[in-house]
C-alpha cells in the first residue's frame, strides 16, 4: 500500500524529532511505498539535510512552520465575504464560554499536570449551541471542524490563505469574538498585541491549509495517512481525508496538547493569549481523535491525556517505542562485572531531571555505604543545561569536598561527571555497564527511554514515579516518589546491599524489555494497524474497463510495485493518476512559495 507519512520537525531532517524512530518504521516496512510531507520548525533544521533516505521512499515534500512568504493571492469580494464567515466561525468556537458546550470551554485553565485536560467532545454539546457571537445549531465540535473545512476549501480554490490569516480582516474578526456577550471573561479583556500574537500563532499553525499536498497527485494518492504527532502534521491528514476521503492513523508519543500547556505558561504570554491559544490546540486535538480511524499512544500516560481530551478509547492502540536491542546485548547477556558500589545515572543534563535531589540522595547514601560511587553520564541539552551542569558541578564539590584520608585518596572526588564517548564510557552500553544500579532522579518524564536501556543492559533500577516509568519498569525495578532525595538514597542503598536481589531484578528488567520494547515489535504492530484500517476502508479507486464497467480487481497491491503487474490499457478514473495502472510512481508536481517537492536524489 501507499503510505502519506506526516511529521512535524520530524523526519526526515538529521536533527528532527523521532527521526530513529520513523526511520526504522520506514525501513521495517520495506514492503509499503512511503511518500513524506514534512513540516519543519526552524531554517537550521532545513539547512541541515535530511537521513539517508530507502529506496521505497519515492517522495518527500516539504513546508516551513517557521517562516511563510506572502502568497500573493487577492481575494475578490465573495472570496473575502467567505474567508470572514469562516474565520469569524473559528473565532467564535475559540471564545466560546462554559455555557456554550457544557465544560470549561477550552479556556486554558487545563492544568499541564493533566488533572485537568483540554476540552474535547462532550455529550453536553447539543443543538442551539451559543457560539462567539451568534446562535447557530451544532456543537462546538462540528462548528470547529465545519470551519476548518471551510478555510481549506477556500484556500483550494483562490491559492492560500497566508496572507488572509495575517490580515487586519483576521484581527478584527478575533477581536469581535473576544467582546461577543457570551465570550470568556479572559478572553474579554484581550488588547491589540494580545490579538496580533493570537492571529500570528492560529497562521502558523494553520499553514497546512495552504498546502496543495491533498490533490491525486499527493495525498489524495495515498490509501493511509500516518501523522506521527498531532498538530499541524495531523491537520493535514484531516484535510486528506475531508478531500480525498484518506483514512488517518494519529501517532503521539508525546501528546500535543500537552507540550502546549507546558510550552505557553505564564511566562510565555498573557492570559487572553493562553486561552484563545489553549482552546485551539484542546479544539484541534479532539477533531483529530474524533476523525482518526486509529489513535496510538506510546505508553498508558499519553493514553489517558488523549482519551481525557476526547478520544474513543475503543479506537486507541497503546504501541510502545522500539528500541534497537543489539546495541546492549553484549552487556546484557555478559556476566555482571561492574563494580558493587556505584550506581549510575545516564540521559541529557538538565532541570527537569532533578540532579540536585539525585546529589543529596547520594550524601544521605554515603553515610551507610561510604565505599558508595555516583558517576553522572551526560551531556546537557542547550545553554540552560550547561547552566544546570555548573551548579551541579558546584553542589558536589559542596557536598563531597576531596578527602584527605579514608577510602579515597586526596583529590579523589565519588561523584564523577563525565559524557559517553570519553575513556571511562566509550559507548552507551558502557555507561550502564558501569554501575551496579541505574538511576534515573527525574520530575518531569514521557517515556524513560533511558530506563528501558538500562533494562536492556540487564541492570536493576531504582526511578521516581513519573511519566510512563511504571509502565517501563513494571516489577522490575524500585519507584519512589520524586523530589524525595531520602526515599531514593534508601531504594538505592537497598539494591547495594543485596546482589543477589540487583541480579534477580536486573535479568527479570531485560526479558521484559526484550518483550515489550524492541524495535522488531513495534514494527509489527504498526504493520498490522496499516492493515486493520484498510481493511475497514472503503475503496476509494473505481477502475473503469474500456467497455466503462467496473473492474474492482484491476488494482491489485502489486499495482504499488515498479513493474508490468497491471494492464497499462486499465484506466482508472477516480482518486488516481495513470501512475498507478502502469505500476509507477506519480512524478513529483510543483508546490506553491509555502511547500517544496523533492525526491531522495535531490540531497
Amino acid at each position: 500500500m501507499r503510505i502519506g507519512l506526516l511529521t512535524e520537525g520530524g523526519y526526515p531532517y538529521v536533527n528532527g524529532e523521532a527521526r530513529l524512530w520513523c526511520d526504522r518504521l520506514v525501513r521495517g516496512l520495506g514492503q509499503h511505498e512511503f511518500d513524506l510531507y514534512a513540516l519543519s520548525r526552524t531554517r537550521r533544521q532545513e539547512d541541515e539535510g535530511w537521513l539517508p533516505l530507502p529506496p521505497h521512499v519515492s517522495r518527500v515534500r516539504t513546508a516551513p512552520l517557521w517562516t511563510a512568504e506572502e502568497d500573493g493571492v487577492r481575494y475578490g469580494r465573495r472570496a473575502r465575504r467567505r474567508f470572514a464567515e469562516s474565520y469569524g466561525e473559528l473565532a467564535g468556537v475559540l471564545c466560546a464560554g462554559p455555557g456554550a458546550d457544557g465544560g470549561d470551554g477550552g479556556d486554558g485553565s487545563n492544568r499541564a499536570d493533566g488533572s485537568k485536560g483540554a476540552d474535547g467532545p462532550s455529550s453536553a454539546d447539543g443543538p442551539g449551541a451559543t457560539v462567539g457571537s451568534g446562535t447557530a445549531p451544532g456543537s462546538l465540535v462540528d462548528r470547529f471542524g465545519g470551519a476548518l473545512h471551510g478555510l481549506a476549501e477556500l484556500a483550494r480554490d483562490e491559492g492560500g490563505l497566508v496572507g488572509a490569516l495575517r490580515s487586519d480582516t483576521a484581527v478584527r474578526t478575533l477581536e469581535r469574538a473576544c467582546r461577543a456577550p457570551r465570550a470568556l471573561g479572559t478572553v474579554r479583556e484581550a488588547r491589540v498585541p494580545d490579538l496580533l500574537a493570537v492571529a500570528g500563532h492560529l497562521e502558523r499553525a494553520l499553514r497546512p491549509l495552504s498546502l496543495d499536498w491533498y490533490g491525486d497527485d499527493g495525498l489524495g494518492a495515498a490509501d493511509l495517512c500516518h501523522a506521527t504527532a498531532g498538530g499541524p502534521a495531523a491537520l493535514a491528514g484531516l484535510l486528506a481525508g475531508h478531500f480525498s476521503g484518506v483514512p488517518l492513523l494519529v501517532t503521539e508519543y508525546g501528546v500535543h496538547l500537552r507540550s502546549h500547556y507546558l510550552a505557553f505558561g505564564p511566562d510565555e504570554a498573557g492570559p487572553a493569549v493562553r486561552a484563545l491559544l489553549a482552546a485551539f490546540h484542546g479544539r484541534l486535538a479532539a477533531e483529530v481523535y474524533r476523525r482518526a480511524a486509529i489513535i496510538t499512544s506510546g505508553n498508558a500516560h499519553a493514553r489517558r491525556w488523549q482519551e481525557h481530551c476526547g478520544a474513543d478509547r475503543a479506537r486507541i492502540r497503546t504501541v510502545h517505542p522500539g528500541l534497537a536491542a543489539a546495541r546492549f546485548a553484549d552487556v546484557g547477556e555478559a556476566p555482571d562485572r561492574a563494580d558493587p558500589d556505584t550506581l549510575v545515572w545516564v540521559g541529557r543534563i538538565e532541570p527537569a531531571k532533578d540532579l540536585v535531589s539525585l546529589l543529596h540522595a547520594f550524601a544521605e547514601i554515603r553515610r551507610g555505604e561510604p565505599k558508595a560511587r555516583l558517576r553522572i553520564v551526560g551531556a546537557p541539552a542547550g545553554p540552560e543545561g550547561e547552566a544546570y551542569l555548573r551548579h551541579c558541578r558546584a553542589l558536589a564539590a559542596q557536598l563531597f569536598p576531596d578527602e584527605a584520608e579514608g577510602v579515597h585518596a586526596v583529590g579523589d572526588n565519588p561523584v564523577s561527571f563525565e559524557e559517553v564517548g570519553g575513556p571511562e564510557a566509550p559507548t552507551l552500553a558502557d555507561a550502564y555497564a558501569s554501575g551496579a544500579v541505574v538511576v534515573l532522579s527525574s520530575v518531569v518524564e514521557g517515556f524513560p527511554v533511558g530506563l528501558v536501556e538500562a533494562m536492556l543492559c540487564g541492570r536493576a533500577t531504582v526511578s521516581t514515579d513519573v511519566g510512563a516509568v511504571v509502565e517501563a519498569v513494571g516489577g522490575t525495578g524500585l519507584v519512589v516518589p520524586p523530589r524525595n532525595p531520602r526515599a531514593l538514597a534508601e531504594a538505592c542503598v537497598a539494591l547495594l546491599r543485596d546482589p543477589e536481589r540487583r541480579e534477580r531484578l536486573g535479568a527479570a528488567a531485560r526479558a521484559r524489555a526484550l518483550e515489550l520494547f524492541t524495535v522488531e515489535q513495534n514494527i509489527e504492530a504498526f504493520r498490522n494497524i496499516y492493515l486493520e484500517i484498510v481493511s475497514h476502508c472503503p475503496v476509494r479507486r473505481v477502475v473503469l474497463g474500456q467497455a466503462g464497467e467496473p473492474r474492482p480487481f484491476a488494482v491489485p497491491a502489486e499495482a504499488h510495485v515498479p513493474g508490468h503487474w497491471t494492464s497499462p490499457t486499465a484506466r482508472v478514473a477516480h482518486r488516481a493518476g495513470p501512475g498507478w495502472a502502469q505500476g509507477t510512481a506519480p512524478r513529483p508536481t510543483p508546490a506553491r512559495a509555502t511547500a517544496r517537492t523533492a525526491t531522495e536524489g535531490a540531497r
